[in-house]
């Protein structure tokens, strides 16, 4: 069941209160079930009713907030005082008196002049003004005769709380309360009385005047925001966290903003629910702002070896780089393998030079034989005689050239080189040396049996260096020395890439 009820209030504008019930209101007042004495009055209210008491004033008097007070007819202007008389109030009525006294011998006339007692008209003598003038007094005033005038005295008039008897006393009306603003929000004036109400969002206090506030967020059951209700004046707001949601269409929900699409990461974004992550391409790191990538420098970082010969950093990864001659980038990217000029045909020897590819480059190599000596193949030498036998037996019967190349980092001692007969016989002996070409003495020869020997290196170059030595190998073979000389190019390098 469901009730509505409207009430239409002045001063410009209109207010709807609805007020629901689960049943229909009882007039307690017109049914006489009410509990109201017989000095009071029934006033019917939705769901019960109040006693007020019935207050009347009298005539001459007004009821204000609940106490009957005098009317000054002479501030009001409500007297019939003529010209001459001055008027002078009094509780509930009000009199005339003369505005100058008259000497002995005289009296006033009704116009209030002065006039000797034998000079009163006989007109004047015993007239009932009250029953001879017609209306000699207002509305809601009693008409008194005087000797030669008469006196107008308000009508007593009883009203009821909540009315007052009208300007011409001749009956009660209504007092609208409303006008002096008894209520904290909305007043209705009603016959006798007035009723205040409060605007949607608010409740009307025990002392049926002031309007609190309703906190919705507090006394709802359900929730009525997703996130957090906010109590306000005669309503309530919802509100989302205060960064990564915005409020939905209907008000009650907070939905995800996607902070990505304002580009606030450097390289990468990832929208997350109330917020978002940045994120860097591989090669680079995110900055303690969060939001910047900064290049990783590997090369410098790195505690390994990225790379062989030389790494070089760039935007987001690196690269390793080679010698700028000699080299090339192996497949796997990191290592250098060295490029055989001698093979590509790279190199810049000449047609007589024989090319010989070193690690990181090559040489150029070219040779005469001596004299009594002639040229058998691309590396060695023969004598072809020998002037006397002395000569025979210190003259090498060969001489061979080699060409021989290392690395700096070869670990000492490191034999380089064997030399021997071929073929070698039982009873063979051999004395080896250097005679030339060792003189820093990085270099050391070993005699490993009767007919082979060894050359070593025993000392740690440094740094690329390119030797010549001569190797000597005297062959005693059935009593007869014969002696062969290698001449060795031994080529120190820089290490492998």
């Amino acid at each position: 069941c469901l009730l509505l009820h409207q009430l239409q209030l002045l001063h410009s504008r209109f207010f709807k209160i609805m007020l629901c019930f689960c049943f229909a209101d009882v007039n307690e007042c017109v049914t006489n079930t009410h509990t109201c004495q017989a000095d009071e009055r029934c006033v019917n209210t939705v769901g019960g009713f109040v006693c007020e008491r019935q207050i009347s004033c009298s005539s001459g008097y007004q009821l204000r907030n609940g106490v009957c007070e005098d009317i000054d007819e002479c501030v009001m202007r409500t007297h019939n005082c003529g010209m001459g008389f001055q008027c002078q109030n009094t509780d509930g009525s009000f009199t005339c008196n003369p505005k100058q006294r008259c000497l002995t011998g005289f009296i006033q006339d009704s116009h209030g002049n002065c006039i000797g007692k034998t000079e009163i008209p006989k007109s004047e003598k015993y007239i009932d003004e009250c029953s001879s003038v017609k209306e000699p007094c207002t509305s809601g005033f009693n008409c008194i005769n005087t000797v030669g005038s008469y006196t107008c005295q308000r009508k007593i008039i009883m009203c009821s709380r909540g009315y007052h008897s009208s300007p011409d006393g001749a009956r009660c009306i209504d007092i609208n309360e409303c006008d002096n603003n008894p209520c904290s929000q909305e007043c209705a004036n009603i016959y006798g009385s007035y009723q205040c109400y409060c605007r949607m969002g608010y409740y009307l206090k025990e002392d049926g005047h002031t309007c609190e506030d309703i906190d919705e967020c507090s006394q709802s059951i359900g929730n009525l925001c997703a996130f957090q209700c906010v109590n306000v004046p005669g309503s309530y707001t919802c509100a989302c966290p205060p960064h990564g949601y915005s409020m939905s269409p209907n008000g009650r929900t907070c939905q995800d903003i996607n902070e990505c699409d304002n580009n606030p990461c450097s390289q990468e974004c990832a929208n997350i629910y109330g917020s978002y992550q940045c994120y860097c391409r591989m090669g680079y790191y995110l900055k303690e702002d969060g939001h910047t990538c900064e290049d990783i420098d590997e090369c410098s970082q790195s505690i390994g070896n990225l790379c062989a010969f030389q790494c070089v950093n760039v935007p987001g990864s690196y690269t390793c780089a080679c010698p700028p001659h000699g080299y090339s980038m192996s497949p796997n990217g990191r290592t250098c393998q060295d490029i055989d000029e001698c093979a590509i045909g790279s190199h810049n020897c000449s047609a007589s030079q024989t090319c010989f590819n070193i690690q990181g480059g090559f040489r150029c190599f070219s040779f005469t034989c001596p004299d009594n000596y002639r040229r058998v193949s691309d590396i060695r030498c023969e004598r072809v005689s020998c002037p006397n036998f002395q000569q025979c037996q210190t003259m090498p019967l060969r001489i061979t050239y080699y060409q021989l190349s290392f690395q700096t980092n070869i670990i000492i001692p490191a034999q380089i080189f064997r030399i021997g007969p071929s073929p070698a016989y039982s009873g063979d002996n051999i004395i080896i040396s250097i005679p030339r070409g060792n003189e820093e003495g990085y270099f050391s020869t070993r005699k490993l049996n009767s007919f082979t020997g060894a050359v070593y290196l025993h000392r740690q170059v440094r740094e690329p260096w390119d030797f010549l030595i001569d190797v000597e190998m005297k062959l005693l073979r059935q009593g007869t020395f014969t002696t062969f000389l290698a001449r060795i190019y031994v080529f120190i390098t820089a290490n492998s890439m």
